[in-house]
């Protein structure tokens, strides 16, 4: 296997999983009143107990608010279409793994600024920065392989 076939190889292996996990936390927003029911049931802490009433106050009096995390799932589908590109063309698209990195680098100030507004416990904005943290790891790989995928020669095309 050539060089290029073996980058391009892991290029879209890095790519796949960083889609499976934006695609899953995505999804994961729409069922979000039972899965903190299912966490509760299975999870005895007091912040939890708080989210959990308050999505069901919220799901019960006012589920219109609710529809703000259908487009949150909604945002994270829709970012990993974006992503089709650098599976097309990683190196005309790489600024779309940059993009991906930038919107991680801002989940810390996110988190940060917005968690005492919203009177977030500082240990679950540490979570959430997590997600900016962890999510950056494949996009850095991703990008390291598609600059060395540039370096190469460009390979002579079959004539038609």
């Amino acid at each position: 296997m050539s060089e290029r076939s073996a980058l391009q190889r892991r290029i879209r292996a890095w790519l796949l999983l960083f889609l499976v996990c934006l695609v899953l936390s995505g999804l994961t927003a729409f069922p979000l009143v039972s899965e903190v029911r299912l966490g509760n049931s299975l999870v005895d802490n007091a912040w939890l107990r708080r989210v959990g009433d308050g999505l069901d106050r919220a799901d019960a009096d006012y589920p219109f608010l609710l529809y703000g995390t259908d487009w949150l799932a909604f945002a994270h589908l829709v970012i990993a279409v974006f992503f089709y590109g650098v599976y097309r063309d990683p190196v005309r698209n790489i600024w779309i793994v940059e993009a991906g990195m930038i919107a991680c680098a801002g989940v810390v100030p996110l988190a940060l600024i917005c968690g005492p507004i919203r009177d977030i416990p500082f240990g679950w904005s540490l979570i959430d920065i997590s997600f900016g943290v962890f999510g950056v790891i494949p996009l850095l790989i991703l990008r390291r392989a598609i600059k060395r995928l540039e370096a190469l020669p460009a390979t002579p095309r079959a004539a038609a």
